[in-house]
């Protein structure tokens, strides 16, 4: 091959390759913004700032939490579905983004048509808590109490129709008790009031009140999985608590807007396993209370579509309506 006609088929193909490169370049560029769909304090806003310096460092443009609650998490999710998929904006959610599609019929927006689930960082069952000034010992001796006086033992959950009210419907069903649901706005308020035993029964996950489990504010009692977390293995599961049938567990996942371009969605995605492998990341994390189990794109749409089949039965079933 001469070198004229080597010279020709190299800027041919840099004519060829431009437009890939660029296109490459394009994200990111500008700010990122990571919505945590409630108040500062919960678990999503914990985790969102966890990952924010790592996000940061690795893309190279300034990453920021926004905190946007209210409809259980639905608004904030709402925003970012509506948004352009340019990888610009993104939601960090709960498990209560199963449930709001059967409790909020009118959202705005459709759970699985218009955001595009990117990774699932893990699950953990949640873990039903006594203030400490409360006389009774184990979950058997609460239920005791609440069938010799019913309506009388409040639980306190992160908000009506969340993963907690609807496993604590399950739980009053199965265990033959009729106890009084105390609605919180999120994580950070109910870490609040149960700390200052406004309620009986503070039911939350690990990451929202392990604090004060800890501390011995709050006691534990029982834990929602089917069987006991690696994170709590000392805590007895309701099962083994004689309530039979109950398998709870919240998520955490993050999720843009529908219709993102692979090369953004793969980008992401590896940044955010990346962060993960970090063992001081994943050390954090894991100390609150994520089973960590990553799901790319496949594996959380699956699970999601699980979530809101076997929740929204539980809301048709039980007649629960929103705040």
């Amino acid at each position: 091959m001469t070198f004229a006609r080597r010279a020709l088929l190299g800027t041919a193909f840099a004519t060829l390759a431009a437009p890939a490169l660029r296109a490459q370049g394009a994200w990111p560029s500008g700010p990122i913004r990571i919505v945590a769909p409630f108040p500062p304090g919960g678990s999503t806003d914990a985790l969102a700032r966890l990952l924010q310096p790592h996000l940061t460092q690795a893309l190279g443009v300034p990453v920021v939490v926004e905190n946007r609650a209210g409809a259980s998490g639905a608004l904030g999710t709402a925003a970012v579905a509506r948004s352009a998929p340019d990888g610009n904006t993104w939601v960090l959610v709960f498990d209560t983004h199963a449930v709001n599609p059967a409790l909020i019929p009118n959202m705005g927006f459709d759970t699985e048509r218009d955001l595009t689930p990117l990774l699932l960082f893990g699950t953990a069952p949640m873990v039903l808590t006594k203030h400490r000034t409360r006389p009774w010992a184990s979950f058997a001796e609460m239920a005791a109490a609440a069938k010799a006086r019913p309506d009388t033992i409040t639980y306190g959950t992160i908000g009506n129709g969340s993963l907690a009210h609807l496993t604590m419907a399950l739980v009053g069903k199965a265990a033959g008790i009729q106890l009084v649901h105390v609605p919180y706005r999120g994580g950070g308020p109910l870490a609040t009031a149960a700390v200052a035993g406004e309620v009986d029964l503070p039911i939350a996950t690990r990451p929202a009140i392990g604090a004060h489990i800890d501390s011995g504010a709050l006691v534990p009692l029982a834990q929602t999985g089917a069987t006991r977390s690696p994170s709590m293995p000392g805590i007895p599961t309701l099962a083994e608590s004689g309530v039979a049938g109950v398998d709870a567990r919240a998520f955490w996942g993050f999720l843009g807007p529908a219709n993102l371009p692979p090369a953004i969605k793969q980008r992401m995605e590896a940044e955010l396993r990346s962060a993960l492998e970090k063992p001081e990341l994943r050390a954090r994390v894991v100390g609150l209370g994520l089973d960590l189990d990553p799901q790319g794109e496949a594996g959380f749409a699956q699970f999601l579509a699980t979530q809101i089949a076997t929740w929204g039965r539980v809301v048709r079933e039980n007649n629960i309506r929103p705040d």
